[in-house]
């Protein structure tokens, strides 16, 4: 059986809205991945490959970001980009490739949010443990450990925030909620919602944009032969997560989500 082409893939596996989704579709994905998964999918798409099992690799990618991290130097920070783009990568074509086999699962959905916690703590974990220099010649820093731990339970609460508005309100009785809901009832806390949104200093406790600023901080560290910005970077990033967490309880409670 031949492979399809690309042309042929594009309006089956992203359907219009794909690209538009406005908390579903990273930039990433929208700038390039997307262009890069449809040349894998051509690939699968007459395989006995499952969207499940890929999404169980898409999984591991994640998940091995935090002990990549622990390579000492600049390789180790290099290790981890890949990891995230790889995550980043099945993270496309997964559901492509459910969409053209249409083979949709609730276990594919589920699988896919764990995915998304696992590769965000992975990566502020590894973070702290690189900043504690494990390998290092003195004493193993843990409280740098402790700060990016702090910070991946920080991203994992956001994104269980956010999951269980729609737990919530099947519990309920209520319909899936729409986006528009997540528009603050107050016009003061609309104002500051849509300034912080503006700032989004909030994406640099997820997977992709904390995986290049760690590349970015290893590469300034290694010219200074000292582990000063990674460290500052987790300090940074561990007040965010705490902030954000907090931010975005309220934003939950002052919205419509929950009515």
């Amino acid at each position: 059986m031949s492979k399809p082409s690309v042309a042929e893939l594009r309006p089956v596996v992203h359907p219009a809205g794909v690209k538009d989704r406005r908390s579903g579709e990273h930039w990433a994905g929208r700038l390039y991945m997307r262009e890069l998964s449809l040349r894998v999918d051509r690939h699968l798409v007459n395989t006995k490959v499952t969207p499940n099992q890929v999404t169980y690799v898409m999984t591991l990618a994640g998940a091995l970001a935090a002990p990549v991290l622990l390579v000492p130097g600049v390789w180790g920070a290099v290790l981890g980009v890949v990891m995230v783009q790889l995550y980043l990568l099945f993270d496309c074509v997964d559901g492509e490739l459910a969409r053209w086999k249409k083979q949709y699962s609730l276990a594919g959905v589920y699988l896919d949010r764990v995915a998304a916690y696992v590769c965000d703590a992975a990566v502020l974990a590894g973070l702290g443990l690189r900043a504690a220099d494990l390998w290092g010649e003195g004493r193993i820093d843990w409280l740098w450990a402790f700060l990016g731990t702090l910070a991946a339970l920080g991203a994992v609460l956001i994104k269980a925030e956010t999951d269980l508005v729609g737990v919530a309100r099947h519990q309920g009785g209520l319909p899936p909620v729409k986006e528009s809901a997540a528009e603050p009832r107050s016009s003061g806390m609309a104002l500051a919602r849509n300034a912080a949104a503006a700032l989004k200093f909030h994406r640099l406790i997820q997977g992709v944009e904390a995986s290049f600023l760690i590349l970015l901080l290893a590469i300034v560290d290694q010219i200074r032969d000292d582990l000063f910005f990674t460290r500052l970077g987790v300090a940074v990033l561990a007040g965010i997560a705490l902030l954000q967490t907090l931010l975005h309880l309220v934003s939950v409670l002052v919205s419509s989500r929950l009515k």
